[in-house]
């Protein structure tokens, strides 16, 4: 006769672990979860009405005295209301404002704020009126077609930033900087906000996409030395022709002499 098993109360061994790795799981997907929503917060937060009230303070102790206290302008300083944060983020964050000296153009120069205190004074801005944001970091980081962004500097940009970035003059004591050492953030904003004599590139003269490959081009220039050798500085013909009519001929004229006086 069969008898029935009778039931003892007793798990299986492997229960508690089950049980041990049920509650890690979904432990583990509420931190994940809780943690998404705390990064998506305080990226909202970047333009929360704290950071717009801290570069609001900034900008009324370090920027009214020529933009006046609502950023609506003076006569020493425009208007800002309508320039957008990447305006600000550009003129601040590469040291050019506050201006040291009044002259035909405002001179890059050690970056007097934090970054934290550059974004706050650029949303402070923003908050006037709309314009310009900030590029998202896929515009920016090099990622585009270099030869096409090669084909689309030399014929935006080439005539006063040189062919190869390296900077020019231009009238009236102005001229063009170089881009060797610009960030691609800051050579996005540049294009989008036309800061000094640059004009503006909106995103109906070059595309937001087409922006990305000239930043790619610069940013190849910038990692890739001439394969020609000395360089120049990069100024092209003119600085070529210069070296070889006085380095060049100098040395010609020289074992002239020094086989004249031998000779003799």
């Amino acid at each position: 006769m069969n008898r029935q098993k009778r039931r003892t109360g007793r798990r299986h061994p492997l229960a508690t672990v089950a049980l041990l790795a049920i509650g890690l799981v979904f432990t583990g997907g509420a931190y994940a979860a809780l943690s998404a929503g705390t990064t998506a917060q305080a990226e909202a937060d970047s333009t929360s009405q704290q950071t717009i009230e801290e570069g609001k303070k900034l900008f009324q102790a370090n920027c009214a005295t020529c933009h006046g206290l609502s950023a609506e302008g003076t006569d020493t300083g425009p208007s800002l209301v309508g320039v957008g944060a990447a305006a600000v983020d550009f003129q601040v964050g590469t040291g050019r404002m506050p201006m040291q000296m009044q002259g035909p153009q405002a001179q890059e120069k050690p970056v007097q704020f934090t970054d934290e205190q550059v974004k706050q004074l650029a949303y402070y801005v923003a908050s006037l009126g709309p314009g310009p944001d900030i590029p998202d970091d896929h515009l920016v980081n090099g990622g585009g077609d270099a030869a096409n962004g090669a084909e689309l500097f030399r014929i935006n940009c080439a005539m006063c930033h040189n062919v190869a970035g390296a900077g020019g003059a231009l009238t009236e004591g102005k001229f063009a900087p170089p881009l060797t050492d610009v960030s691609g953030v800051h050579i996005y904003e540049a294009m989008v906000t036309g800061p000094q004599n640059m004009p503006v590139f909106n995103d109906l003269n070059i595309s937001p996409e087409d922006k990305r490959d000239i930043i790619t081009y610069l940013k190849y220039v910038q990692d890739n030395r001439s394969p020609g050798g000395f360089e120049l500085g990069s100024l092209g013909p003119v600085a070529e022709g210069l070296f070889i009519w006085i380095f060049g001929l100098g040395a010609i004229v020289a074992i002239t002499v020094w086989i004249t006086a031998k000779s003799n």
